[in-house]
C-alpha cells in the first residue's frame, strides 16, 4: 500500500492563497471524493498531491517521503493523474497515448515487454476504447477524448489514482460505467482512489471518505453520512437541501429545495366587489 497525506499547506498561483492551512491524510485503499463549490481549491489540493503544484508552505508526503524532493520517475510508479484539461500532441493516437503511461515503469533502453502490452490491452478493454486505438485524440469527442486519458492513467498501473473531474464530457451511462469501473479497481485490486466531484449524489455514492472544502479549508470530512448533512450542504454550498437515503443503494441522497419550492407568503386576495342586486322582474303580474 501507499502513503499519502499534506500537512499544513498553503497553495497559490499568483497572488493570495487558494488553500490555507490544510492538512488531509487520504485512507489507504479507500474510495476518497473531493467536493465543494466552484473555486474553493479542490483542483488546487489535487494538483499539489501530484506534485504540479508546490506548496508556498506545508508538505505533501508520499510514503513517508516529500514528494517534491522525489525523483519524478518515483513519483510516477507509485501516483496516476487524470488532469481535468489534458491536451495531447497533434496526431498522436489512441494506442500512443495509452502506451505512454507505460514510460515510467522503463529504465534507459528497456524494449517494450509483454507486461506492457497487457497492460495497454487492458486498460483500453476497460474504457471502451479499443476501438479507438487507431483513431487521433484530437479527433475524439469530449468524452471519448476523456475515456482515453483515463486509459492511459490505468495503464500507468499505480497504486494511487488521482482524478480531477472524471465524468467531465461523459453522458450519463459513461458517468455509472467509470465510476463503476474505479470502484471495481478499488475492491478488487485495493487501489487508493481519489477524485475530485461536483455531484454530490454520485460522491455519496462511490466514497467511502468524502472530504468536503470551502473557501480553501476543510469543512468537514468522514464517512458520506456523517459529512453529507441538510446543515453541511447548507454551510457549504449555500443551498437548502434535503437529505434522504438513496433508493438503491442507501447512501445520503440530497434533494435540493431551490427558491421555486420555498414558502413564500401568501399573496392576499382582492376583496371581492359587492354582489349586483338582480334586476326587478319585467312584465310581472
Amino acid at each position: 500500500m501507499t502513503d499519502l497525506r499534506a500537512e499544513h499547506l498553503q497553495l497559490a498561483y499568483d497572488g493570495d492563497p487558494v488553500v490555507r492551512d490544510l492538512s488531509v491524510a487520504i485512507p489507504e485503499g479507500q474510495v476518497t471524493v473531493i467536493c465543494g463549490p466552484n473555486a474553493c481549491g479542490k483542483s488546487t489540493l489535487l494538483r499539489a498531491l501530484a506534485r504540479l503544484l508546490k506548496p508556498r508552505h506545508g508538505v505533501v508526503y508520499l510514503d513517508g517521503q516529500a514528494i517534491t524532493r522525489m525523483p519524478t520517475r518515483q513519483v510516477a510508479v507509485r501516483l496516476g493523474l487524470l488532469p481535468q484539461s489534458a491536451s495531447a500532441p497533434d496526431g498522436l493516437t489512441v494506442e500512443d497515448l495509452v502506451g505512454r503511461g507505460r514510460f515510467p515503469h522503463h529504465r534507459w533502453f528497456q524494449q517494450w515487454t509483454a507486461e506492457d502490452e497487457w497492460a495497454v490491452e487492458q486498460a483500453l478493454a476497460l474504457t471502451d476504447t479499443a476501438g479507438l486505438r487507431h483513431r487521433p485524440v484530437d479527433e475524439l469527442s469530449g468524452g471519448q477524448r476523456q475515456r482515453a486519458w483515463l486509459a492511459m492513467a490505468l495503464a500507468q498501473d499505480t497504486p494511487i489514482l488521482l482524478l480531477d473531474e472524471p465524468t467531465t464530457y461523459l453522458d450519463l451511462a459513461h458517468q455509472v460505467e467509470l465510476l463503476d469501473l474505479l470502484a471495481e479497481l478499488n475492491e478488487t485490486q485495493g487501489r487508493t482512489i481519489v477524485m475530485v466531484l461536483h455531484d454530490l449524489n454520485k460522491a455519496c455514492r462511490y466514497a467511502s471518505h468524502v472530504v468536503a472544502m470551502s473557501a480553501g479549508r476543510i469543512a468537514a470530512q468522514g464517512p458520506p453520512r456523517e459529512v453529507i448533512t441538510a446543515d453541511v450542504v447548507r454551510e457549504v454550498f449555500g443551498l437548502q437541501a434535503t437529505v434522504i437515503d438513496d433508493p438503491v443503494t442507501g447512501t445520503p441522497l440530497v434533494v435540493p429545495v431551490g427558491r421555486r419550492r420555498r414558502t413564500l407568503p401568501a399573496r392576499p386576495r382582492p376583496t371581492p366587489a359587492p354582489a349586483a342586486r338582480p334586476a326587478a322582474a319585467v312584465g310581472r303580474r
